[in-house]
């Protein structure tokens, strides 16, 4: 059987977009056109490739399950014909998706879109919630880019260190703690409310206090950093979370952070990304400018100029 390579183009911008119209839009063709595409890649594959649910189309696990080799085999095929070797960044058009952890998104989302809107402005960005605590999506290739406090189990998973965050306590404004010295046992005796996507009531901090005979009184767990410091603000509930990813949103809000109570290891901050994107310039270009706008969080705060000696030339 002769084989349409074209047929593979179509069927990664249909896998990346999840329907004809956004597909047809995505390499300027007709929707008709895109659609006739579907049927031959349906007729070749044996598959449905996207079917309707309601008003949308999702892909069929077969769809899923080849959605990251036709993404690449479609960019190395591109790598292999194009005579360009520099990235065109104004040409470029690219959809990545970039899942962070939701403080991460919120302290540096904002400076990632605008910078690379700039620089191109083809590029559009999906910044996905942070659904759990695997790679798959990553091997899948359904993300480009995701954060973590360290460094995958899978070897296929490569990663960078772009920072490292230290903990504070965030408490409102005129609560008890914020006054006199925060020493373990003050800490234990709030009333404490936790980060967790799952919901968890404990977390590695309860392990330090185990180690100084202390347990502290977890009421509430939240999903989000956003909603532990809102709860913070309006309660006397305390929260421990990095400082520099969610400085700026305390800030905002007038929190007050106090040291940790006792020696707490620092977070690390990784971007991850899978192997097959080691060659590819323009998620090469995207990561080093998400490093970029992610270390600036880290970046030591300049000191003010020593004053020249006028008595000095």
């Amino acid at each position: 059987m002769q084989l349409d390579l074209n047929l593979l183009t179509a069927l990664d911008a249909l896998l990346e977009e999840g329907s004809v119209a956004g597909a047809a839009a995505r390499l300027h063709v007709t929707a008709p056109a895109m659609s006739r595409s579907l049927g031959r890649i349906r007729k070749v594959t044996g598959d449905e490739i996207l079917v309707r649910t309601g008003r949308s189309m999702v892909p069929t696990p077969r769809a899923l399950a080849m959605r990251a080799q036709v993404h690449t085999l479609v960019q190395q095929a591109h790598r292999v014909l194009s005579a360009q070797q520099e990235l065109d960044l104004a040409a470029l058009d690219r959809v990545f998706t970039v899942r962070w952890h939701d403080a991460l998104t919120a302290a540096c989302g904002t400076a990632l879109t605008t910078a690379v809107h700039q620089r191109a402005p083809g590029v559009r960005l999906r910044l996905a919630a942070e659904p759990g605590a695997d790679d798959a999506e990553l091997r899948r290739g359904e993300v480009d880019l995701e954060s973590g406090t360290g460094p995958s189990v899978f070897s296929d998973v490569r990663h960078r260190l772009v920072g490292s965050d230290r903990l504070v306590v965030a408490v409102r404004p005129g609560h008890p703690l914020a006054a006199g010295t925060l020493g373990p046992e003050r800490y234990a005796a709030a009333e404490h409310v936790t980060v967790s996507r799952r919901g968890s009531l404990r977390d590695p901090l309860d392990d330090a206090l185990t180690t100084h005979g202390l347990a502290r009184r977890v009421v509430a767990a939240g999903p989000t950093a956003a909603f532990a410091l809102r709860l913070v603000l309006d309660t006397d509930l305390v929260v421990t979370v990095p400082d520099a990813v969610t400085r700026a949103e305390r800030d905002r809000l007038g929190l007050v952070a106090l040291p940790p109570p006792l020696p707490l290891p620092e977070v690390p901050l990784y971007l991850l990304w899978h192997q097959r994107h080691d060659n590819d310039l323009a998620h090469a270009w995207l990561r080093d400018l998400a490093a970029e706008t992610v270390g600036r969080l880290f970046a030591p705060t300049a000191a003010p100029p020593i004053p020249s000696d006028p008595t000095e030339g």
